[in-house]
């Protein structure tokens, strides 16, 4: 009775989590973040140049971003027709920009973003455990199978393939699932650890990193009872993410990747606080956040940008 009432509750949980990662639609940028009829205007009418890069630097002056490409430049998708916040990308297979992105998996025929990462989760652990569970109830039987303690039938060689299928499942689950664990830890996505965020002064690759608990409960939430639930629970919109870098001093040099910092100087510095900071848990108390925007206006004398150039980014 005690197998039978956690094998379903493995299973039950399994189906729940593995049903929400398929069918959860990835969240797409918000409205804010595309360009107006009369920026698109601009851009298709203006010659690949400097033009173009003032009219995408005035529709994101307003725009809590801090990444850039690695040429210096606003991610701009062509094909959504929209400034990227940060750690979204376009997916090739979806054709649409997915916040957040992880990677697309064809094994759940999806995008794993901001909206099913936590679900994913869930899946890869509820299906590890579900396997865990039947090679450990399956080893006895496996064990007579091969002392031939078993009655000479054909289920005997059912017996056999489902320990293998187990075992074997088990152990590529949970390599994936401690990879995933890890990036949780690190705050990290499968992309930002092939490509590291390229912020506005440098290149950091631990730059959405705010420790383990807060990097833990960005994804899980503050409730810790949904936590084991494929319920969403998530901090944040997705479109904005604190991060360990908005403050930095903004007289450093704005060259990300190390780029010449000799470029064009932009006069606008790009708010310190994301739009939507009410929504994350996570950021600072409002007295930092003002000590931060004084010492970001003491600085923006003599702070420069680099150049901002189109790169189309699929």
């Amino acid at each position: 009775v005690v197998c039978l009432v956690a094998y379903h509750i493995f299973f039950m949980l399994f189906v729940w989590s593995y049903w929400k990662t398929i069918f959860t639609l990835p969240m797409n940028p918000s409205k804010e973040f595309h360009l107006s009829y009369s920026d698109k205007e601009s851009l298709e009418r203006e010659p690949r140049g400097e033009s173009q890069q003032e009219v995408l630097r005035r529709a994101a002056k307003d725009l809590p971003i801090y990444t850039r490409t690695m040429s210096g430049a606003i991610r701009y998708c062509d094909r959504c027709q929209l400034v990227k916040p940060d750690r979204c990308h376009h997916c090739s297979v979806c054709d649409k920009c997915i916040l957040k992105m992880d990677h697309h998996c064809p094994w759940v025929n999806n995008c794993v973003g901001f909206s099913n990462y936590k679900f994913f989760l869930l899946f890869l652990a509820y299906s590890l455990l579900y396997c865990i569970f039947i090679a450990a109830t399956d080893l006895q039987y496996f064990i007579k199978f091969w002392t031939n303690g078993l009655p000479d039938t054909q289920a005997k060689f059912h017996i056999m393939f489902l320990f293998f299928a187990a075992a074997m499942f088990s152990v590529s689950l949970s390599s994936l699932f401690g990879y995933h664990c890890w990036l949780v830890s690190k705050n990290k996505s499968t992309l930002e650890v092939f490509r590291a965020p390229i912020f506005r002064h440098r290149t950091d690759k631990n730059g959405f990193s705010l420790g383990f608990s807060k990097n833990l409960r960005q994804v899980f939430g503050d409730e810790k009872k949904y936590w084991l639930l494929p319920v969403f629970s998530s901090l944040g919109d997705g479109c904005s993410f604190p991060t360990c870098l908005v403050n930095q001093d903004p007289e450093q040099a704005s060259t990300p990747g190390g780029l010449n910092s000799s470029s064009k100087s932009e006069n606008h510095l790009f708010p310190a606080k994301p739009l939507r900071d009410s929504q994350s848990h996570l950021l600072t108390d409002p007295q930092s956040w003002s000590d931060m925007s004084a010492k970001a206006e003491k600085g923006k004398v003599g702070m420069s940008n680099p150049a901002l150039t189109m790169e189309n980014e699929t």
